[in-house]
């Protein structure tokens, strides 16, 4: 399959609410760009797995994505042992992504937590060319990266996309899942203040932006330093 990016994610929709703006931008660059679904949401309280799974292929659809695939681990019960390790490293060498999104290393859902750490030690052990063999040669991705999104609580972005050119798009495609958003104000990380989840969203997206001098945008986390080339060239404005 041979991905430029890939984003990882627990649940139908998670994806959608962290990221969704930085999968759009790549589509539109040309990148090659998928999403993997850990589990099907059967234990969501609101919708059905039948009706997330037409709700996530209409979110692809309309974000551009070129493939979106499901591992299908049990919702509510991610885990980060052997079988799935293997599991999750037979997809990895089957898209080939050079780029790995997961989600931020802490998560009010037990699902995150474990989504992260799972991920990270897949990316690792799919290199490895004696574990787990299989259809797929071995195949390790380039980079990790943590979309933090809704938990910049705990540690400051690395660097944060711009999606102003996106976010609207982004934003219908969160607003596809209708079964499980509408009407609320609160979804995975994302607290509650009071108002809209939709309206939510759209305000954390402009204070991300607004770290970076732009209208709207996306946080990341990584654990390397990051290398810049020349530095007359970097942006956002000190002053």
């Amino acid at each position: 399959m041979n991905l430029d990016l890939l984003a990882v994610g627990p649940h139908r929709d998670d994806v959608e609410l962290t990221c969704g703006g930085t999968l759009i931008k790549a589509v539109d660059d040309g990148k090659r760009v998928g999403i993997l679904d850990l589990t099907q949401g059967e234990m969501g309280t609101r919708g059905s797995a039948e009706l997330r799974a037409q709700e996530a292929e209409t979110a692809r659809a309309l974000m551009g994505v070129h493939v979106r695939e499901n591992l299908g681990l049990p919702d509510a019960g991610i885990t980060n042992d052997d079988a799935t390790r293997a599991k999750l490293v037979q997809m990895i060498r089957k898209l080939r992504p050079r780029v790995v999104i997961a989600p931020a290393p802490r998560g009010r859902h037990p699902d995150h937590r474990r989504t992260t750490e799972l991920v990270r030690d897949a990316c690792f052990l799919a290199g490895l060319r004696k574990y787990a063999p299989g259809e797929h040669e071995a195949f390790r991705p380039l980079k990790l990266l943590h979309v933090i999104a809704y938990r910049e609580d705990y540690t400051k972005p690395t660097f944060v996309v711009d999606i102003t050119a996106q976010f609207e798009r982004k934003l219908a495609a969160i607003k596809v899942y209708g079964s499980q958003f509408d009407g609320l104000t609160q979804a995975g990380e994302v607290y509650p203040n009071g108002e809209p989840l939709y309206d939510i969203v759209r305000h954390h997206a402009a204070h991300y932006g607004s770290l970076i001098r732009q209208q709207y945008g996306e946080p990341f986390f990584t654990d390397e330093t990051m290398e810049v080339a020349d530095v007359t060239s970097l942006g956002v404005s000190t002053f």
